[in-house]
């Protein structure tokens, strides 16, 4: 990985508490060397707490020194997606309209499990108002940049934290994924990106968009990835869509059988997932890393799962959501938010109830083909992306016509609508050195073994982090 203590994934830092050869006010000092040197560049926080975190890391550092640490991320530093209520910080979603002079006393389920088990807290992410779109900008915080080339977009809406987490900025980092939203920015920036099962990991307050959207961990490994799930995906009375707690009562370990590896599996393949166009180096990229799963003893076919349409019923849920959030909005709100979010809202406040309806039976559709298609695979692997990251403050690329963020991101919000678990894991870097993605998907409920088969992965092509 490196010898900056800034980019040592949280295994690493853990590791070094517990012998004493590093402390966690040595890590976070690190963190925050690097956000004051790139975050002017890179827009990844919009809220930055260094004296509380300095002072949560004194803390974490006595509980070491006496043997004692709290949980299982004791120490790391970790940020925050601004869609998610944390304590004692204002949570603004990217958005004029939130007003910050309010009280906030109440931390989200996965902020309150961090808490506990002495998480560092750094401080609140970037992302586009009400993480609306698949690039990350705001009328509130302007643009955010990717680290391997600031004049390109990181991808959203998660995509102050994954500029973040890919530049050293937070070992650790929670993203939202309510359409790729996890995946997206970490297929562009280089990091591990996971969308569990929805319900596996508790969201308080409800999502506008409903079961569409996930919280889950982004990372520099999919070590870190697991250690995370083992504390997020604890139960919290909270969510109401909840799945029942793992392990009589207590979350999984998902780091237990990490290393179990994917011998034996059959993993399907689907190059364009339906026919969508992929630029070539992608493809090449995307195939090449899909083949490298024999060496790991799995079987491997080029094979189509044959889903219905999915940008139909996706925009129905998703634009239905949009209208709702902002019904709450008066128009001297709307006026300062995000044309494309209103216009989004305005379409989503035309349909009627029987249009709804018809998408949701659409999406039924779509998420038994996958119950079935998983009978006979394991696995189910795309690119991530059909593209690599194109420029900052763009909503499309400029070859995709007129249309939406839905246009360019097809591999994606299929999974938001089937529920099912899928990550994105680097597969290595173009011609012009930006990232692509692989991703990989696994059948409802089965999280480990996407973690498992990115694991596995990843030790055959260990993660490249950007030369800042």
């Amino acid at each position: 990985m490196s010898d900056d203590i800034a980019l040592l994934p949280a295994s690493d830092l853990i590791a070094k508490y517990r012998d004493g050869s590093l402390s966690p006010i040595e890590a976070t000092r690190a963190t925050l060397a690097r956000i004051e040197a790139h975050n002017d560049t890179l827009n990844a926080f919009n809220l930055i707490d260094e004296e509380g975190a300095l002072a949560q890391a004194r803390e974490s550092e006595e509980r070491w020194r006496i043997g004692a640490p709290r949980g299982r991320v004791d120490g790391v530093p970790t940020a925050i997606k601004d869609l998610i209520l944390t304590k004692g910080w204002p949570t603004r979603r990217g958005s004029h309209a939130i007003d910050p002079d309010q009280p906030w006393e109440e931390d989200a389920p996965c902020v309150a499990r961090l808490r506990e088990h002495g998480a560092v807290l750094i401080g609140k992410t970037t992302t586009p108002e009400f993480g609306w779109k698949g690039v990350t900008d705001s009328p509130l915080t302007g643009i955010t940049r990717n680290p391997w080339n600031p004049d390109k977009t990181p991808g959203g809406s998660s995509g102050g934290a994954a500029a973040a987490v890919a530049c050293g900025m937070s070992a650790l980092a929670i993203g939202t994924d309510g359409g790729g939203s996890i995946r997206i920015p970490a297929a562009f920036t280089g990091i591990f990106g996971f969308k569990p099962s929805f319900g596996r990991v508790p969201a308080y307050p409800a999502s506008a968009f409903g079961t569409l959207s996930h919280v889950g961990p982004m990372t520099r490994t999919v070590t870190d990835a697991a250690i995370m799930m083992s504390v997020i995906a604890e139960p919290d009375v909270r969510d109401w869509y909840a799945l029942p707690p793992a392990d009589g009562g207590k979350s999984a370990d998902y780091t237990q059988n990490l290393d179990r590896g994917i011998e034996g599996k059959r993993i399907a393949y689907s190059p364009t997932l339906g026919g969508h166009k992929v630029e070539p180096e992608i493809a090449a990229l995307a195939a090449a890393a899909a083949q490298r799963f024999t060496e790991l003893g799995a079987q491997v076919e080029e094979v189509d799962p044959g889903l219905p349409d999915c940008a139909e019923p996706f925009r129905y849920h998703w634009y239905a959501g949009a209208a709702m959030l902002l019904s709450a909005f008066t128009k001297e709100q709307k006026a300062r938010m995000d044309p494309g979010l209103c216009d989004v809202a305005e379409q989503g406040a035309k349909f009627t109830l029987f249009d709804y309806f018809a998408a949701v039976k659409q999406r039924e559709a779509i998420g038994l083909a996958m119950n079935r298609f998983h009978e006979t695979y394991d696995l189910l692997l795309t690119p991530a992306l059909p593209l690599a990251a194109f420029e900052a403050g763009l909503e499309r690329p400029q070859d995709y016509g007129d249309g939406r963020w839905v246009d360019w991101t097809p591999f994606s919000y299929p999974f938001n609508l089937t529920r099912q678990p899928a990550a994105s894991v680097p597969c290595g870097l173009t011609s012009k050195g930006l990232p692509a993605g692989l991703q990989i998907v696994g059948p409802l409920y089965q999280d480990a073994r996407v973690l498992q088969a990115a694991r596995a992965y990843e030790t055959l092509q260990p993660f490249q982090m950007p030369a800042l």
